[in-house]
């Protein structure tokens, strides 16, 4: 499996985004793909995930509200709608799939979503 994330840039405060995490080679329909991010100086955290096949969506409790996954399984990709975004936010966003949720063991290369102020 290879996952290819993009979409990244720089936006200013209270902008949208939208990433795209376009996978190759064979996901599970009981897999989980999800997107985390680092940002600067800062521990990687899961900002949401998606079962493949049944498209059940989870977030951690500081990610509700602003962030959305959803996923063209024809299209093979997984997307992350940022919205109201905040400085804070400013973080390399990766995507990762794999068997369960929290155990990703593929990852693609990460986009940088930059906010200014």
């Amino acid at each position: 499996v290879q996952l290819q994330a993009s979409g990244g840039g720089l936006v200013q405060a209270g902008e949208s985004l939208r990433l795209s995490c376009a996978a190759s080679g064979r996901i599970f329909s009981s897999w989980s793909v999800a997107w985390l991010r680092q940002g600067p100086g800062k521990e990687r955290e899961l900002v949401a995930n998606i079962r493949w096949g049944a498209g059940n969506r989870y977030y951690p409790e500081a990610m509700k509200g602003r962030f959305t996954i959803s996923r063209d399984n024809g299209e093979k990709t997984v997307y992350l709608q940022m919205d109201s975004l905040k400085p804070e936010d400013t973080a390399v966003y990766y995507c990762a799939a794999g068997a369960q949720i929290g155990d990703y063991a593929y990852w693609g290369q990460g986009t940088l979503v930059t906010v200014s102020s």
